[in-house]
């Protein structure tokens, strides 16, 4: 059986493509469609159908894109309530794409409509499993996303459907099945994913935790629960897109590749309230920046941390990129619904310095020099990884405050001494740097290397942490 993965690695996402005897489906597409509509044309093929697995909070789909460029059905599993024009399947029931047929298997858990497509080849056989956000490689998916849409839908109670679905729905099928899930890991859908995206079903009863067989219902729910961290505020805001739809990427495109002059991007940010979003890598950022930038580089996972730490998706914003990467980081700020850009600084930071503005720099240091200040005086690290980054190894005395968390511990920050940034390799504490500028800190230093560097040197670490201590 013909069937393409389609992996994107800042997002972690897998959307998958299908095609037979000219006829084509598309599985959980991200929001630029012109790819799958490309790789169709490729196969001389018509795009019959989108499968949705369910409505996505990580990401906005492209489903409705795709119907309106090529005629496609919008296919989602039972239960589903789309604001738009789409097919709401019952359970079992069976597609036809070419030689191909797909059968609906819904899997409540994740979300209520979450469902699961069982692929049938030409001959009749089982294929494979698209599973969506229902089972991943090493975890299945977080049920604690969907109360933050409908409140009397509690984890507790989607990890019971979860597990019901798990048991009576997937585990007795066939071991030779391969699973195709929607994320691996870095994906903020589950907890403990793995690297690999593909596996069979059989291998997975074997290692998988969630499929052990002799688990009960509350240990699983427990266990599902167990270290499930908060999720990023846009998710929501990214399901009701999914539900509701939203304007297309052309659309938007338009409107944020508008060309601003030094003063008229000026002009713009004194006038809109907008974020001024510097998406250049940390080495250019801290060199020189326009002032009360932020900076998230595109060479990271740019989407995520937009969507970790701007609250709004409807928030508008003005882009600093290098030349020719305008387009890109608007298709990457579209992908997690921040459809606000409302244009970007022409020629980039160095028309902004070539005009003679002022501009910030962030201070910067390598790991020697830490290392020395560390021996003789011993200054204030703050460490932005995630906490379990921290309790895997720190540097003692070194004060945990993860980047996704920095705005609610500011207070944390003295403003009377100098302190140090670091994170695992210089993205993360960059962003941090450019948040604190922006808030009035201005004596502190950033580690180039971060943890990665700090780990060779000699400077005491500590693998064990007291919760107490913790923030």
């Amino acid at each position: 059986m013909r069937i393409e993965q389609i992996y994107t690695g800042c997002l972690a996402h897998a959307a998958y493509y299908i095609e037979s005897n000219g006829e084509a489906a598309i599985f959980d597409p991200l929001r630029e469609v012109q790819p799958y509509i490309d790789r169709a044309k490729k196969d001389n093929a018509k795009i019959k159908y989108v499968f949705e697995t369910h409505f996505h909070a990580d990401f906005v789909s492209g489903h409705l894109d795709l119907q309106k460029k090529t005629g496609a059905k919008i296919v989602f599993g039972p239960t589903a309530k789309p604001g738009y024009d789409a097919l709401v399947a019952t359970d079992g029931q069976l597609f036809e794409i070419g030689s191909y047929q797909v059968k609906v298997i819904h899997t409540p858990g994740h979300t209520m409509e979450s469902t699961t497509y069982l692929l049938i080849d030409e001959h009749g056989n089982e294929h494979g499993i698209i599973t969506g956000d229902t089972l991943f490689i090493g975890d299945v998916g977080r049920p604690d996303l969907a109360q933050h849409v409908i409140s009397e839908l509690t984890e507790e109670k989607l990890a019971g459907h979860l597990y019901d679905s798990l048991r009576n729905k997937i585990m007795p099928l066939s071991d030779d099945l391969i699973v195709y899930p929607n994320h691996g890991a870095g994906s903020a859908c589950g907890k403990m994913m793995s690297k690999e995206t593909t596996d069979t079903l059989g291998n997975q009863k074997k290692v998988n935790y969630a499929l052990r067989h002799d688990m009960t219902k509350e240990e699983f729910i427990k266990e599902l629960l167990t270290g499930l961290t908060t999720p990023p505020g846009y998710f929501p805001q990214n399901v009701l897109m999914n539900i509701k739809g939203y304007d297309s990427l052309d659309t938007v495109m338009s409107r944020a590749k508008t060309a601003l002059s030094v003063p008229g991007f000026e002009t713009a940010a004194n006038e809109t309230a907008a974020l001024m979003l510097d998406t250049r890598n940390a080495e250019d950022f801290a060199k020189g920046f326009v002032p009360n930038s932020i900076n998230i580089g595109l060479d990271g996972s740019f989407a995520q941390w937009v969507g970790e730490l701007v609250p709004d998706v409807k928030q508008k914003i003005l882009l600093i990129t290098y030349p020719d990467k305008q387009e890109e980081t608007i298709t990457r700020l579209s992908r997690v619904g921040y459809d606000g850009a409302i244009g970007y600084l022409e020629g980039g930071f160095e028309s902004w310095k070539s005009a003679g503005k002022d501009f910030e720099t962030v201070n910067r240091i390598h790991v020697e020099k830490l290392e020395a200040a560390y021996n003789a005086e011993r200054p204030l690290i703050f460490d932005v990884r995630k906490k379990s980054e921290y309790d895997s190894e720190h540097v003692i005395g070194a004060v945990n405050v993860p980047l996704n968390e920095l705005n609610q511990h500011l207070a944390q920050f003295p403003k009377d001494r100098p302190f140090v940034l670091h994170c695992a390799g210089g993205y993360r504490s960059m962003i941090a740097a450019s948040m604190l500028k922006q808030r009035g800190w201005n004596d502190f230093v950033d580690v180039i290397e971060g943890f990665e560097g700090i780990a060779k040197t000699r400077m005491p670490k500590s693998e064990y942490v007291c919760p107490t201590t913790m923030l």
